[in-house]
């Protein structure tokens, strides 16, 4: 599939008229929980010619190039990208350390080099614990639940403990998180999880995991606390962006 991909990303740029700077997986097969048939969720930062930045009309600044059973590959244009970055966007931290890497170029290296400037603490934690709470109260309320969404609100909260611990933006895969977040308590609980989200085709429905549950409300109440008290950060400026943006062209 790695051969397919890069394919893709060739295909792209040649009817798209782009190049494409740095192409990652950004999903659960980067997170380190892919059930045997998840899907590749395949995203990338990409640079047109420079007049195409000099019109008037507005242009587009995404490429949604496929959406299947297989394959979900969309892109932002490094315009939007350094937009974003310079509102801490979390999304561009987890592109920059997603673990698998399609291909990337001199140019995101100079944009990897500065990104964690641009990383506002009190942003990325809203970001993941707003992410926790609506995948919570959307699957995990009732007395049976979608047992894989447990992960989809787990590791905002790790992500959530990562950065009140460590000030940076946190890391991508699971276990790392989990190693250095996830209260010992619950730990053989998530990793027999863990293990049956990895080798099951599909996780369906069962019977609410109270330890799980329990500990899901108290962090959540817990952290909705903390980071309302926290004082907000000063965003870095846009010259370094504006001097990525001109590299790029």
């Amino acid at each position: 599939m790695i051969d397919v991909i890069k394919e893709k990303i060739q295909e792209i740029e040649k009817k798209e008229n782009v190049r494409v700077l740095h192409c990652v997986e950004s999903g659960s097969r980067a997170w380190g929980f892919a059930s045997p048939d998840s899907d590749y969720d395949v995203r990338f930062i990409y640079v047109r010619p420079k007049d195409y930045y000099l019109r008037l009309e507005r242009t587009r600044d995404v490429i949604e190039w496929q959406l299947d059973d297989t394959l979900d590959i969309n892109g932002w244009d490094i315009q939007k990208a350094l937009r974003l970055l310079h509102k801490s966007n979390p999304t561009l931290f987890e592109w920059n350390s997603s673990p698998i890497i399609y291909k990337t170029t001199n140019e995101w290296a100079s944009v990897s080099e500065v990104i964690n400037k641009y990383f506002v603490k009190k942003s990325g934690l809203y970001h993941y614990l707003s992410t926790a709470k609506s995948n919570y109260r959307e699957y995990l309320h009732g007395e049976t639940v979608r047992t894989k969404k447990y992960f989809y609100v787990l590791r905002p909260i790790l992500a959530c403990k990562w950065i009140i611990k460590h000030s940076t933006p946190p890391p991508m895969l699971f276990d790392e998180l989990a190693a250095d977040c996830l209260d010992p308590e619950i730990k053989p609980t998530v990793d027999y999880l863990l293990k049956l989200k990895r080798e099951t085709p599909e996780l369906g429905e069962d019977k609410r995991i109270d330890i799980l549950n329990d500990y899901l409300d108290h962090n959540i109440e817990s952290l909705n606390t903390l980071i309302a008290d926290l004082p907000q950060e000063t965003q870095y400026g846009w010259e370094e962006l504006n001097a990525l943006f001109i590299s790029a062209l």
